[in-house]
C-alpha cells in the first residue's frame, strides 16, 4: 500500500510533488518515482515520512489509509449511513448509476463499496448529506429516464413532507424515484409517479432501507420536447379510452 498512501497523503496535506520532495531532501524524480511504485525508499526515509505524516511506519506501509475518508453516520431510526470525505474533508457526493443499483443494494452499508463509487462535486454542496441516483423509465415525466437526480439524506421516517419527491431504496422495488404521501397514523406511505399511467402503491416502513430527499437534479434532454411527449401521450391513451367505450357501447 505504501505507494498508493504517500500519494493519499500528501493530496491531503495539499503539497506538490516537488514541495515534499524538498522537505524529505530528495530529488523531485526521486520521489515521483516511490508515487509509481517503481522503487522504495530506505528505513530511514521511510521513518521521516512516518514523521512527517504523524503516521506509524505500519500503517504507511501495510494500510490503506484513504478509508480515514470514510465516515459512518449513526442513524437511530432507519440504518447505517456510509459515506466518504475528500481530502479536505468535505463529503463526496457518491452516485449510484442504474447498472450499479444491484450492488448498492448489496453494498449500501459496506464504508468500502461506497469509497468506489463514482464521485461528483458541487462548490455549492460542500456540506450535508448528499448522493446522487441515475433513474430509467418514464414513471417521472417531464424528468428523463437517464437524469441525475441528487438528494438528502432522510434520517427520520417522521420527516417525510407529503407531496414532496424521494429516493426510496428497499429490498423488494430497489431504488426507485417517487413523490410520496404520508398516512395519518399508519405506518406506511403512498408512493405516487407523476405520470399518471402508472399506478401509485403502498411501501411499508419497515421495508425501507434508505430514504433521500429531492435537492436538485442534471437532464440531458430537451425539457420542452419532453413535455409536449407527455401531452401526447396522455392525448394518445385518453383517445384509447374514448374508443374503448364506443366500443363497449356498440357492443351492447
Amino acid at each position: 500500500m505504501f505507494h498508493l498512501n504517500l500519494k493519499y497523503l500528501r493530496h491531503r496535506r495539499q503539497l506538490s510533488q516537488q514541495l515534499l520532495a524538498e522537505e524529505l531532501g530528495i530529488p523531485r524524480t526521486t520521489y515521483s518515482e516511490y508515487e509509481k511504485g517503481n522503487t522504495e525508499p530506505n528505513l530511514r526515509l521511510l521513518t521521516r515520512m512516518s514523521e512527517l505524516f504523524t503516521i506509524s511506519l505500519d500503517q504507511l506501509i501495510r494500510e490503506d489509509v484513504s478509508l480515514e475518508r470514510l465516515e459512518v453516520f449513526k442513524d437511530n431510526n432507519l440504518r447505517i449511513l456510509a459515506m466518504t470525505m475528500d481530502g479536505n474533508g468535505h463529503n463526496n457526493i457518491e452516485l449510484v448509476e442504474t447498472k450499479a443499483e444491484a450492488g448498492y443494494m448489496n453494498g449500501m452499508s459496506d464504508p468500502e463499496y461506497i469509497s468506489d463509487l463514482p464521485k461528483i462535486s458541487f462548490p455549492s454542496m460542500k456540506s450535508g448529506r448528499y448522493r446522487a441516483f441515475e433513474i430509467r423509465g418514464d414513471s417521472m415525466l417531464p424528468l428523463e429516464s437517464g437524469s441525475i437526480v441528487i438528494c438528502k439524506y432522510v434520517e427520520k421516517l417522521t420527516e417525510i413532507k407529503s407531496g414532496k419527491t424521494y429516493i426510496v431504496i428497499t429490498h423488494k422495488d430497489g431504488v426507485v424515484y417517487k413523490r410520496l404521501q404520508t398516512l395519518k397514523d399508519e405506518a406506511r406511505i403512498i408512493a405516487i409517479s407523476d405520470n399518471e399511467l402508472f399506478t401509485p402503491y403502498s411501501i411499508e416502513y419497515a421495508d425501507i432501507q434508505e430514504l433521500w430527499s429531492y435537492h436538485a437534479h442534471i437532464g440531458f434532454n430537451d425539457v420542452k420536447n419532453t413535455q409536449d411527449n407527455l401531452l401526447e401521450d396522455k392525448i394518445n391513451d385518453i383517445q384509447r379510452k374514448v374508443s374503448e367505450l364506443h366500443k363497449a357501447k356498440i357492443g351492447n
